[in-house]
């Protein structure tokens, strides 16, 4: 009890710099919300999954045999439901595969570039590193580069810039222990965000972590880090992107953290946060959505754009339904039939590099349709099929 207890306050003093902040946020929400257009708003939705298929949901380690079936299941679950549900593009409904580094292997990532090549989904870059003892700066590049060069040239994975042959790649860190960001742990590398910089990440998107250490004070923002990016945690503060900004990256796109206020204990509220979370613990609702959308995570001066990034674990069975399966085929078709009611909403799946280069159109002044800009800045290098690595090989942090 005393050790629960003492967990409990842990997390509470690590909570502490956001939930002071809380107030000012929501008031300044409020504050631009009058003085926001009543234009109709468009809502780009994505789903960062951390997609670990090495590991049950225990974090037991699970032999090839047993991944690559699960891979197959995932892979025909995204394929039911990119079939059955579209946007209003008629874009359908995906998520970004943060894949880690860490657990490379290439029948696996063969079958996800596949899924690429379909339309319904993208790769990028995971890695949980530092785990048993502090990585370093030279080991955290080498393997960056080493997976970050493996998914582009074999596996036709992440993006470009026009006329630049360096692949571009989003990031979402394993533990959340972003830039050294938790006291040391899951990481040791200060300088990480420069080093994600020099080697090509156009994006962060590991924020939410409430309620753990790594979780910054800024939240509900599309922001750029504020201190030296080769302090630790450059990203605790920072400008928000704004129309006629020439921002520096990796820019830190974070999704919604705000209070649900749905739940009652003897007539009383009792707050729950919602995080974007999708987990088969926490049903899917319109009302939960409404929380997403309400964050207001967009560009400021283009507040008709609004983002709202999910995460998931998604790999875990216990999750699946919920993150590509049926109750996410039919939550989705609720959040659709409840925009076009409304006639102010527009839904957009997207992808977290599609999410990007929106944002970037919207720091260039473009206004409209969101959707035109889906290869804004980066472009998916992926072929209509993916070659094949010649041997298997497998980029360890710990090597």
């Amino acid at each position: 009890m005393n050790s629960r207890r003492a967990t409990l306050f842990k997390k509470l003093a690590w909570s502490l710099p956001w939930l002071t902040r809380y107030p000012l946020w929501r008031a300044g929400q409020m504050i631009k919300g009058w003085a926001n257009s009543s234009g109709p708003r468009h809502v780009v939705i994505f789903v960062g999954n951390h997609f670990e298929p090495a590991w049950d949901e225990n974090g037991a380690a699970m032999d090839w045999s047993t991944q690559l079936s699960r891979v197959d299941l995932w892979c025909e679950k995204a394929r039911r439901t990119g079939r059955a549900v579209r946007d209003h593009d008629g874009t359908p409904f995906r998520h970004t595969y943060f894949y880690p580094a860490e657990q490379y292997h290439q029948p696996i990532l063969d079958r996800m570039a596949e899924l690429q090549a379909e339309g319904l989904g993208e790769v990028e870059i995971h890695l949980h590193h530092g785990v048993d003892k502090p990585d370093t700066a030279s080991n955290l590049r080498r393997t960056l580069v080493d997976f970050r060069d493996v998914l582009a040239s074999e596996h036709k994975c992440l993006s470009r810039r026009d006329g630049n042959d360096t692949p571009m790649y989003g990031f979402i860190h394993g533990n959340s222990a972003l830039a050294n960001s938790d006291g040391g742990r899951f990481c040791g590398v200060d300088s990480e965000m420069q080093i994600l910089a020099e080697t090509g990440c156009y994006a962060d998107f590991t924020l939410p972590s409430s309620p753990n250490q790594s979780q910054m004070p800024k939240i509900n923002a599309i922001y750029q880090c504020g201190a030296p990016l080769r302090e630790r945690s450059p990203h605790r503060s920072g400008p928000n992107l704004q129309v006629g900004d020439t921002p520096t990256l990796p820019i830190i796109f974070t999704g919604p953290l705000v209070f649900d206020w749905r739940r009652r204990l003897h007539g009383l509220p009792v707050p729950r946060v919602e995080d974007g979370a999708l987990a088969g613990n926490y049903p899917l609702t319109i009302e939960r959505f409404l929380n997403w959308q309400g964050a207001e995570i967009s560009v400021q001066g283009q507040p008709e754009w609004v983002f709202v990034k999910l995460y998931c674990h998604g790999f875990f069975p216990s999750d699946q339904d919920v993150t590509i399966g049926e109750p996410m085929r039919r939550f989705l078709g609720e959040v659709l039939e409840y925009a076009d009611r409304s006639g102010q909403l527009k839904i957009h799946f997207a992808t977290s590099r599609e999410a990007f280069n929106i944002a970037m159109a919207a720091v260039d002044g473009r206004k409209g349709d969101p959707t035109l800009y889906r290869d804004y800045q980066l472009r998916s290098i992926m072929q209509s099929q993916p070659s094949r690595v010649s041997q298997m090989k497998v980029y360890s942090s710990s090597r």
